[in-house]
């Protein structure tokens, strides 16, 4: 009798842990950017001068959080075409959009990298070193969506 009640707490205790775990990775750190936010100003470097300047962003959502520099996470549209973006700002290389908690719907990691690999979209340096090795990446689709992240660059692991 001793071995169920001690089994039922294990199996319980496992439980909780399991729920706490899925709520702090899901929600417990995000906070939601107001768009008047510093961070809600959405910007792309340069090709000519190498320093990111601000570019028109409209209907902008995002999210972040304190805990890691990489939880950023922004959806919003620019009337900016593709062809003025690609001559005028620095295109990123190796995007790789990383994923975010699955309440905030507007962002789509799996569609958003698959698009980015076969063409559908453009990604472009926002800002280098954003946080001490960590860039913000934008990838801007040909109709104006456009999604912001943050992802380690060479000098994370230095």
């Amino acid at each position: 009798m001793n071995g169920k009640i001690v089994g039922g707490i294990i199996v319980l205790s496992a439980l909780l842990t399991g729920a706490a775990v899925f709520y702090l990775q899901e929600y417990a750190f995000y906070e939601p950017v107001q768009a008047s936010a510093p961070a809600a100003e959405i910007r792309l470097t340069s090709v000519e001068t190498g320093q990111p300047e601000a570019i028109l962003a409209e209907g902008f959502e995002g999210i972040d959080a304190d805990s890691s520099p990489l939880r950023f996470r922004g959806c919003f549209h620019t009337p900016l075409s593709l062809a003025l973006l690609t001559e005028t700002f620095t295109v990123y290389d190796n995007a790789t959009p990383l994923n975010g908690p699955n309440w905030f719907g507007c962002f789509d990691a799996a569609r958003i990298g698959a698009d980015l690999e076969s063409g559908a979209a453009v990604a472009f340096l926002s800002e280098h070193e954003i946080r001490p090795g960590v860039d913000r990446v934008v990838a801007i689709y040909p109709d104006g969506r456009a999604y912001a992240w943050h992802q380690l660059n060479e000098n994370a692991e230095k």
